[in-house]
Formats: C-alpha cells, structure tokens, sequence
C-alpha cells in the first residue's frame, strides 16, 4: 500500500472520529497522527486532507447534495460521506493530484470500510462532481 493511500486512511479515521463525535472532546489532528507512529509524508498529506477538508467542509457538502439526487448528506453512512468529503477536497482543491487518482482511491477506501455497494455510490457521486468541474470525458 503506498503512501498517500496509508494517508488518505488515516484523514478518514479523523474525518469519522470528528462526525461521529460532533467536534467534541477530539484531539487535535496533529496529535491524531504523532501517535500512530507514521512517516512524515504519510503525515503531512494526511494532515493536508483533514484540514482542507474541513476548511471546506460547507462548500464540499452542498457540492455532495447536488450531486446525490434523493440524498441528504445528514443520512449518508458517515463513512461514505467522509470518503467523499475528503475525495471532493482533492478533486477540487487539489491541482497536483489526477482526478482519477483522487476517485480511484475513494472507491478503493469506500470498499475496504463501508458497505459493498459503497463503492459504486461514491463513484457516482465523485464522477458527477468530477463531470461538473473538468466537463464530459
């Protein structure tokens, strides 16, 4: 498994860890990862997603229901949806990284985490998203 993978890992677990818990009583997303003993690459680009993410997590979202037709995010499994917000922060945010990385990753995770049909759900949305910033193709 390759770095970045590894990080995206441990963005999710934080990203879940803060909505499950709404905020409360999380430590801090640095001190999240000093304590899993990672590699100061693994730790950087998964402390740059946690962040990114949340400092957009308002956009991300909205950018999440219009993409899920028949979907509030409130409903969303909050594995799926951590997987897409951090997936989304990539895709928009993200210049260095492939599109198609960023959503090969997010149905890689989804399926490792969350439901079978998870994958294809967060493909759905991820390509929608993905159509809406880059065009058809």
């Amino acid at each position: 498994m390759g770095n970045r993978t590894r990080a995206r890992e441990f963005a999710l677990k934080y990203l879940y860890q803060i909505d499950l818990l709404a905020h409360k009583d999380v430590e801090p997303v640095e001190e999240f990862l000093a304590e899993q003993n990672l590699i100061p690459e693994i730790v950087d680009f998964s402390a740059h997603l946690v962040n990114g993410t949340l400092d957009h997590r308002a956009e991300i979202d909205v950018m999440i229901e219009d993409a899920a037709f028949n979907w509030k995010i409130s409903r969303m499994p909050i594995v799926d949806r951590n997987i897409l917000r951090s997936a989304i922060f990539e895709l928009v945010y993200c210049d260095d990284i492939p599109p198609k990385v960023s959503i090969d990753e997010a149905i890689n995770i989804a399926k490792k985490y969350s439901t079978p049909e998870a994958g294809a759900f967060v493909n759905g949305i991820l390509d929608k998203i993905k159509e809406d910033k880059f065009g058809p193709g």
